[in-house]
Formats: structure tokens, sequence, C-alpha cells
């Protein structure tokens, strides 16, 4: 769907909502046409020879490179990383032209409809609108709708049974950092009621992952090292689980403790007078530095520990 026409159809309800649109239409279309001189022939040598493969990893780095500005409240830097990311889509949509698969107009009309599609409690279907007076309801029918578009596309496939693909997990990419998947995995689990019943459930977990955990270190033969890296990744699976019960985002409260590692690891090398110098202190030494900077770092505002 055209913009014009989703604007007719669907009218901004906030005023002054046309503003925004007008202003980055132009900015946009630019962009589009740099990325595609970019890779035309006489354009940059690097951008022309780059693939699918080679870019996607600059994807990661850049996504992460978001997650940071916005942690850090850094909303000038965050302008910048959007567009670096912005950049990433604009790249993937010119290469996929040139290859004959796909456009940028199609990657933005594709998203127009979905959005427009998944939320029918905003945009009425056949003059109705959808029941969702709250988050949760929305997302029931989020998923609601999507298990639908799923089924619809399967009767696409080429043997036209319709069957959904082998597991609904299958739709979770194993390709995103683990402690994501983890959390996607027992919330979709969660969804048919295949999850622990509550908190304390998982307490247990843990517990009992902790217990196989050293039963392993006791053993001795050849496939030690196989089952405990087994047990580490079943302890890790079920605290990911556990942050999801407490409606914590898992990843970002390890950054959250990688970050205050980092704060308090640097304070003790400062406190030591380097990093070489912390080798030659004792662990008694080691324990009465890192305890100062634990609580130096409690005591900081959150502005500084940023």
């Amino acid at each position: 769907m055209e913009t014009a026409q989703l604007q007719q159809t669907y009218p901004a309800r906030q005023t002054g909502a046309a503003a925004p649109l007008s202003q980055a239409a132009e900015p946009l279309a630019e962009a589009i046409s740099i990325m595609a001189r970019l890779r035309a022939p006489g354009g940059c040598p690097w951008d022309r020879e780059q693939n699918f493969d080679t870019i996607k990893r600059y994807t990661l780095e850049e996504t992460y490179e978001v997650f940071d500005a916005i942690e850090r409240r850094a909303w000038p830097e965050l302008k910048d990383e959007l567009g670096d990311l912005l950049l990433q889509v604009l790249f993937y949509a010119q290469m996929a032209s040139e290859a004959g698969y796909f456009d940028i107009g199609d990657v933005a009309a594709n998203l127009n409809a979905k959005l427009v599609r998944r939320h029918p409690h905003v945009f009425p279907v056949d003059g109705r609108l959808a029941d969702a007076t709250d988050a949760d309801a929305v997302l029931r029918n989020w998923e609601q709708i999507k298990r639908g578009e799923k089924r619809a596309a399967a009767t696409l496939r080429a043997d036209g049974s319709g069957a959904d693909a082998a597991s609904a997990l299958d739709a979770i990419p194993r390709s995103m950092p683990a402690v994501m998947e983890a959390g996607k995995l027992g919330s979709k689990a969660a969804k048919v009621g295949f999850d622990w019943p509550d908190v304390e459930g998982l307490f247990a977990k843990l517990q009992e992952e902790i217990g196989e955990l050293k039963a392993e270190l006791v053993k001795r033969d050849a496939q030690q090292q196989a089952r405990i890296e087994e047990e580490v990744g079943d302890l890790l699976f079920t605290a990911v689980n556990l942050a999801r019960h407490l409606k914590v985002d898992a990843e970002s409260a390890l950054r959250g403790a990688n970050a205050k590692f980092r704060r308090r690891f640097g304070a003790i090398e400062t406190g030591a007078g380097g990093f070489d110098a912390l080798a030659a202190l004792t662990p008694v030494e080691l324990d009465a530095l890192w305890n100062r900077a634990k609580r130096d770092d409690e005591r900081a505002p959150d502005g500084v520990k940023a």
C-alpha cells in the first residue's frame, strides 16, 4: 500500500503526524539513491565487493551499538547508530534488487501491510475493530494472526499440504544470540502451557541443574568436558527462563552485569596501579580492592555508573 493511500485509508490520529512523513521522504529517497550509486559501476570498490554473507556480521555489530546507545541514554549517538542500522537495510535491499529478488519498495510495502494486518484493533477489518483493551490482548491477537499467516504461507509450498513447519520453534532463528534464543524458546513453549508454573519451580530447577553440574565435576573420563559443557548450558537456559518469569530481559540484565564488572574491575586496576600490578597481589588483597570498588560503585549516582 502506497504511503498516500495508507494515509487516506488510515489517517493519523495525532495532529501534526503528516509533517515528519514529508520531512523524511526526501532524505530517505536520497539515502536509497546513494546506496545504489555506491554499488553501481564506477562506485565504491569496497561496497561493490560485498554480498549478503560479508555484510551480515556488521548488522549484528550495529544492532548492539544501538542497544548500547539506548542503555547509556546517549540520544545524539542513538540517532547516528540508527542511521548505521538503516544502512544495513538499504544495503541488503540494494543487493536483493540487483539479484532480482525484491527492492526497498517491496520491503516497505510488506512492512506496511503487516503492520496494518496485525493491528486489527487500530485498522478495522470489514469496518470492525478487534477487541484489544490491553497490551496482553494485543500480543494474543498478534500471535493468532501470525500463526494464520504461517498456515497460509504453508499452503503455497510445493507439496500443497498446508502443514505447519516441523516445529513451531523453527520460527526462532538459531543465528540470534544464545541468551535471546533461550528466552524466545521458553516463551514460545509457554504459549501452550509447557512451562514452569511459577518462579519457585525455576529456583528448584536451578538447584537441580547446579547439583547435576557438581556431579559431573567429580567424574573423570574422556567425555567429562562435553558433559560439563552440557550441564552449564542447562544451567544458563534455566537462568534465562527465570528472568523471563520475572519479566526481566535477560540480555539487558547480562549487559548490565557486564558493565558493572567493567566499572569495578577498572577501579581495582586503578587501586593497584595498573593491570600488571594485580598479578602481584594476594587473593586477600584482591578481595579487599574488589570490596572497596563495590562499595564505591554502589554509592555512585546512576549517571556516573552509566
